[in-house]
């Protein structure tokens, strides 16, 4: 087990890395069980992307702490309460519309994020923001056309996705707490409106919103998926392979 040394530049790079690596976990927990072969692939890549996303801010974030951290130190050896993601990204991965639903509500506040990085000072988490940019505007598309497919297609699919959207709202606070880089929600709201009326879904009404996973607090959902993907690392300290 690590302890961190956290700036609030490594804080927030950590925060970022987190969010990517856990939203990444839960869409590899689609591989062998997406409804059609050609959404197996989208969703796999989506999860590589965001694992790629957050190897290369880790890496940005130890050069920052410069306490001779990795990578995988920051993956694998620090326990749930110096976890920095939102609890949005930890969440269960729920059905096909909670998992599009939820990439489409974070994907979009990360298209600020991204934009307002590459106009950053430190010249890493610029370069890393340049790229994932790219890729996070594929995730906003691909993620905006599936919950209109959804939202617009049977009385199943659509109650599906209202449900998710529902349940997810309460959890889109915490991506506009202040930070480093802090996203603007009306121009997210207005981003995210039409895609929503056209998916014929009703955007949730404002109102206590969950908090608490940039300062360590989180679900009982983390401790388990931690649990599981630090299990080899931890059972075999200093092994490579």
């Amino acid at each position: 087990m690590i302890t961190t040394r956290e700036s609030p530049l490594v804080r927030f790079l950590l925060g970022r890395a987190d969010d990517a690596l856990i939203l990444g976990h839960r869409l590899s927990e689609w591989t062998g069980h997406a409804p059609i072969l050609e959404e197996e692939l989208a969703l796999a890549n989506m999860g590589l992307d965001l694992i790629g996303q957050a190897r290369g801010l880790y890496d940005a974030a130890a050069d920052a702490e410069a306490c001779g951290h990795t990578q995988d130190d920051f993956a694998y050896l620090r326990d749930v309460q110096h976890w920095r993601n939102v609890l949005l990204v930890e969440l269960p991965r729920g059905d096909f519309a909670f998992t599009m639903a939820r990439q489409f509500l974070y994907a979009a506040a990360q298209e600020q994020v991204h934009a307002a990085a590459q106009q950053s000072p430190h010249a890493p988490l610029a370069a890393l923001a340049a790229k994932a940019a790219k890729e996070n505007a594929y995730h906003l598309r691909h993620s905006a056309e599936w919950l209109i497919r959804l939202g617009d297609g049977t009385d199943e699919s659509h109650n599906r996705a209202q449900t998710a959207l529902d349940r997810l709202w309460p959890y889109t606070g915490e991506l506009f707490e202040a930070d480093q880089i802090t996203p603007d929600r009306a121009q997210w709201l207005a981003e995210i409106a039409p895609v929503i009326a056209r998916a014929t879904l009703t955007l949730p009404k404002d109102g206590w919103m969950q908090t608490g996973g940039r300062a360590g607090r989180h679900s009982e959902h983390l401790g388990h998926l931690l649990a599981e993907m630090q299990h080899i690392a931890r059972s075999h300290p200093g092994a490579t392979w």
